[in-house]
């Protein structure tokens, strides 16, 4: 499985549809996932692109990650108040998503994953 790029439609069908119900998050998948979103000319979105890549083949039928292009998806982009980027929004299965910024290292990307979407907790 590859990171999947989503557009306002495809998130709107796939994660919430904050159309509907802006105010309330209402979360519409059926694993928790993580949203990058980025641009292409940005270095550091640049830089976790790999790792992303990555955790989408290790967490493989667990979680999905999706990405947004903030230059393609503007009115998405600011429907979540995305002023830098990369923004990463982890997406729990029936919890507030959360909203982490910059270009995080791979261990605390997994260590997200393990402990907010899939409970994993510590070891």
């Amino acid at each position: 499985m590859k990171t999947i790029q989503l557009t306002k439609a495809e998130f709107l069908k796939r994660v919430a549809d904050v159309d509907a119900s802006p105010t309330e998050w209402k979360y519409l998948g059926d694993k928790p996932c993580i949203i990058d979103f980025y641009a292409d000319w940005c270095a550091p979105c640049k830089s976790i692109a790999p790792i992303l890549e990555e955790l989408a083949q290790d967490y493989q039928g667990e979680i999905y990650v999706y990405k947004i292009n903030t230059e393609k998806e503007q009115e998405l982009s600011a429907a979540f108040g995305i002023r830098s980027i990369p923004s990463i929004l982890f997406c729990p299965m029936d919890e507030t998503p959360q909203m982490a910024q910059g270009a995080l290292p791979k261990h605390v990307f997994k260590q997200a994953i393990d402990e907010l979407l899939l409970k994993k907790g510590k070891a």
